[in-house]
């Protein structure tokens, strides 16, 4: 599924139009991405929490020369399913 078909999936759930459930997902996207970049989490309970984990820099190798580099420090947003959605994706 990807955004478009999400949108239309939401719309017909909520019965609010397709643009406004656009917009109150983009605000929904936004405001994780703000959250996060503040170094805050997100925790929606039943559902999951979304926060940042610091990668440290570390040794690699290009696959194509073998030459090694660095690749850099960097943050990464993280995902973690909250016990609610689990148990309903095992539903059987």
């Amino acid at each position: 599924m990807n955004k478009s078909e999400l949108i239309v999936a939401m719309t017909e759930k909520t019965g609010l139009s397709k643009k406004d459930t656009e917009k109150a997902l983009t605000a929904f996207i936004d405001t994780v991405v703000e959250t996060l970049q503040k170094g805050d989490k997100v925790s929606l309970v039943g559902f999951g929490s979304f926060d940042v984990r610091e990668r440290a820099a570390r040794q690699g190798m290009n696959p194509k020369t073998r030459e090694t580099i660095e690749i850099p420090a960097a943050n990464a947003p993280r995902f973690r399913a909250g016990k609610a959605f689990k148990d309903a994706l095992n539903e059987k």
